[in-house]
């Protein structure tokens, strides 16, 4: 499947340059198509929107963390004193605290898959609105350019003329800048 798409890519790009021309139907003329490419890779990378997303998320994921960390040490802390003292304490103390030691680690284990769904929902979250963002530069470039195809993913080779990932980037950072 991977090969058969790489395959249409290289037959696409061989067949077509940054302008290209086409019939135009109905009136027998023809028309330069203008086709630019962009990295979308490049593109995340670089923008200032994934950076600031980037940063919010771990911000996030930091907080959350420390408090369980703060949790954990709460339950190792428990589990010391049972080792130390279990000798020591009468059966229903023993009782009591092997419970709360159980209570405290399954409540951390639901707190820390809790944590890792919200962390994938929200990474979710920020990447679709990047991506939103992104494709909404691109379609204003393309307009703003004459542009009649941008590719992306899958395009085995293509001239530094055709790529615009640089004036999406340069464009997502001035709106970064604006806001």
């Amino acid at each position: 499947m991977a090969l058969r798409s790489i395959l249409i890519a290289i037959g696409l790009v061989a067949s077509v340059s940054s302008q290209v021309v086409a019939d135009e139907p109905g009136n027998g003329s023809t028309t330069a198509l203008r086709i630019a490419v962009v990295d979308p890779n490049r593109i995340v990378e670089e923008s200032p929107q994934y950076e600031s997303a980037r940063k919010v998320l771990l911000e996030e994921l930091n907080e959350r963390e420390s408090t369980l960390l703060d949790q954990q040490a709460a339950i190792d802390k428990l589990q010391n004193r049972l080792e130390r003292d279990v000798a020591l304490m009468s059966e229903d103390e023993l009782q009591r605290l092997q419970n709360d030691i159980r209570s405290r680690s399954r409540r951390l284990r639901y707190e820390k898959e809790e944590m890792q769904e919200d962390f994938a929902l929200r990474k979710n979250e920020l990447r679709t609105r990047l991506v939103k963002q992104v494709e909404e530069v691109v379609a204003q470039i393309a307009q703003e350019k004459g542009i009649d195809l941008i590719l992306t993913d899958g395009v085995v080779y293509f001239s530094e003329r055709m790529d615009v990932s640089a004036a999406i980037i340069e464009r997502l950072k001035q709106g970064f800048a604006d806001r």
